[in-house]
């Protein structure tokens, strides 16, 4: 590495990065020493000082000075190879056990003496053991005793320590390189700011949140970066709202026959709550002003009808619409639903599907289509803001749960036409206060009544006693022609958090339920094609039981599924939980929801009662809000909230209303950020909203 290195330097300047290993940097999307250094840990290990079994607590992660006592052994179960060895220090005895390591027979020999770190657990028997623990030669050990090591996301073939290695090197460059080296050196808020509010400075957040000395300095700087994420999406949202609110429609709609008589056509009647946001969004249309409306409703509440009435208007008016999804399978899911709509009701719409897997001709025809007008309603992914594509007469923007459609967003399609209408749709039951705060640049319809044909979902929160039982319930309604989700808060085994994963929980089910049942896996570490494939497979009904992450939290609809079992569900937020549970209760069959949570705890935990009595998600919402303490650093996160990399909009209540509260305050003495004092604001403004444009992650 040579010269100065700022937040722009490619990875490839740092020492110790080759082409292999910016390739392997790359699959994760991390190119520049910016990228790096915001690529925050999941989470961290301690390796706490070695104690005795005697004195050793159950439940909690520690570190034990042992000896092996005989020869391992090792077996094979449900696809996978166990090794145990059982160890003792004078004070008591323990088992250890390994998952798919065999090898270590070779070097874990009797009477050798190791630490051994990980989760100490209890048998009901009394018998004390780990699973899965960290093993390291005493004087290994010695050199990480009393520290923290962060741990990160990983990929294949990108190693924990890779990355460790790589953020030293970058930081330790930083901190004692030359003034200019990054742009967190220079502290963006006034001193006062700072030291009023009791932050770190950004600089000492951003070394401590990947190197902590101990849990209150990581807290610290977690705090320090949620705040800078709320403060410069507040911002950005103000600025950009008082811009939006201003701007002129220089083609309003008028109110055309069509969209009346297909609600008059329509199976079902709209709830009132539907009914007086189709008045809000064509209202809207129909004025002088350009529409920048939220339509937030509960999972199942009806909001596709709304976007597809809204497409009618604009097309009845000569204009055309784009509705963009965040998801390929839910854009295909768009595509298919308007057009046996179009089909079934001698509509006008001439939809075309663009999308990263429409490519070749397809693509070129697609692109064609729009730019002449023949395709008057383009439904697509991110694509749809690609340069490329030019519209015709681009009347009307839908986005679904894609809520930071932001400034370059907005330049992007004002480019394709002017002064664009926008409609983000939302079914996250964000509380109206925080929704008040976060999205002040939009007007807001609330639907809270569900359509009349919903039937509840049945809800219930087991034990892991029920489990045999569960599994038989599952069988009886996949043989009844339904399918089921299993969701896992974890990918694969994790040595320090005993928790369900997708892996071993595909293999078990493949083990326990009939063979005639297919069983598939989903996770976000899948290539974004395999993704699709097996959606797509779920939807049409190839696959019985889909065992997966919150992928699929904003997913398909599948009427089919009418059961979610959800593992571990005492790690989630109730939000997210009743987002889940969204997924099953879409067809005319009775759906259930499983909370199934550990039952170590002995006690059905109070929260998941809300799940088990409650399907208001505004309600759990607010529930959740009142619940939710500090909880863990990094935990299993509310999905579907806006975009932020460790701001959460439930734990961190209070940096949202502080950072609320300095936006106004600065932003009422000096709009344009142009005081002396505000110039580093407004330059990190301007870099922050530059880079706000993948849509993947919002």
């Amino acid at each position: 590495m040579t010269g100065t290195l700022t937040l722009d330097s490619p990875l490839s300047e740092v020492k110790g990065v080759g082409p292999k290993t910016a390739s392997l940097l790359a699959r994760k999307n991390l190119n520049t020493v910016g990228d790096l250094v915001q690529y925050f840990p999941r989470g961290y290990d301690f390796f706490p000082e070695p104690v005795s079994l005697a004195e050793a607590e159950t439940g909690e992660v520690t570190a034990l000075r042992i000896t092996i006592v005989g020869s391992g052994t090792t077996f094979h179960s449900a696809g996978k190879s166990v090794t145990y060895f059982r160890a003792g220090d004078g004070s008591g005895f323990l088992r250890l056990t390994w998952f798919n390591q065999p090898y270590l027979k070779q070097r874990v020999k009797t009477g050798s003496t190791f630490i051994v770190r990980g989760r100490l657990q209890q048998s009901q028997n009394g018998n004390r053991y780990m699973e899965q623990p960290g093993l390291y030669a005493p004087e290994e050990y010695t050199k990480l005793a009393g520290t923290f090591l962060p741990r990160y996301p990983l990929t294949q073939g990108l190693k924990n320590k890779l990355i460790i290695r790589i953020i030293r090197e970058v930081l330790n460059h930083i901190e004692h390189g030359a003034e200019e080296s990054a742009d967190f050196r220079t502290e963006y808020l006034p001193e006062q700011i700072v030291k009023e509010q009791g932050l770190v400075s950004e600089d000492k957040a951003y070394q401590s949140v990947h190197f902590p000395e101990n849990m209150q300095q990581a807290e610290n700087a977690v705090r320090r970066l949620s705040f800078d994420e709320f403060f410069f999406f507040l911002l950005g949202v103000r600025t950009n709202g008082d811009a939006v609110r201003g701007e002129t429609n220089p083609k309003p709609m008028i109110p055309t026959a069509e969209p009346e008589r297909l609600i008059e056509q329509l199976p079902y009647e709209l709830t009132s709550d539907q009914r007086h946001a189709w008045e809000e969004i064509r209202a809207d249309l129909c004025s002088t002003h350009v529409m920048n409306r939220l339509l937030q409703g509960d999972v199942g509440s009806g909001k596709t009808i709304l976007a597809f009435l809204a497409l009618l208007l604009a097309v009845t008016n000569a204009r055309q619409g784009a509705l963009m999804a965040p998801t390929e399978v839910l854009a295909e899911q768009h595509m298919r639903d308007l057009s046996a709509m179009t089909e079934q009701y001698h509509l006008p719409f001439k939809p075309v599907l663009l999308t990263g897997s429409v490519r070749g001709q397809a693509r070129k025809a697609a692109y064609d289509s729009v730019r002449d007008g023949s395709a008057n309603v383009v439904i697509g992914t991110q694509a749809l803001i690609q340069e490329k594509l030019d519209f015709h007469d681009l009347g009307l923007v839908i986005t679904d749960e894609q809520h930071r459609f932001g400034v370059r967003q907005r330049e992007a399609f004002a480019g394709k036409g002017t002064s664009v209408p926008i409609l983000v749709m939302s079914a996250t039951p964000i509380p109206r206060t925080l929704a008040i705060i976060l999205y002040g640049d939009l007007e807001v319809s609330l639907l809270k009544d569900m359509p009349k044909n919903r039937k509840p979902i049945r809800n219930t929160v087991l034990g892991e006693e029920w489990r045999e039982k569960v599994y038989r319930f599952l069988v009886k309604q996949i043989h009844e022609g339904h399918q089921a989700y299993v969701i896992c808060p974890a990918v694969e085994e994790n040595d320090i958090l005993p928790i369900r994963n997708v892996a071993d929980c595909t293999l078990e089910l493949r083990e326990k339920l009939p063979k005639d049942i297919v069983i598939e896996s989903l996770h976000g570490r899948m290539k974004p094609a395999e993704k699709e494939r097996i959606m797509n497979r779920f939807a049409d009904h190839e696959i019985d039981v889909l065992v997966s992450t919150t992928v699929i939290e904003v997913g398909i609809n599948v009427p089919r599924a009418t059961v979610m079992m959800i593992e571990n569900a005492e790690r989630f937020g109730l939000s997210q939980l009743h987002q889940l549970r969204g997924r099953v209760g879409r067809g005319e069959d009775q759906s259930y929801c499983i909370f199934m949570y550990d039952s170590a705890s002995r006690e059905k935990p109070k929260r998941l009662e809300i799940l088990e009595h409650s399907d208001d998600g505004f309600y759990i919402a607010e529930q959740d809000l009142k619940l939710r303490g500090p909880g863990e650093l990094f935990g299993v996160r509310q999905s579907g909230t806006p975009g932020f990399a460790l701001a959460d909009i439930y734990r961190d209540t209070d940096l949202l209303h502080l950072a609320a509260e300095l936006t106004g305050r600065i932003l009422q003495k000096d709009p344009e950020l142009s005081a002396p004092d505000h110039r580093r604001i407004r330059e990190r403004l301007d870099s922050v909203m530059s880079k706000s444009v993948d849509f993947r992650s919002i």
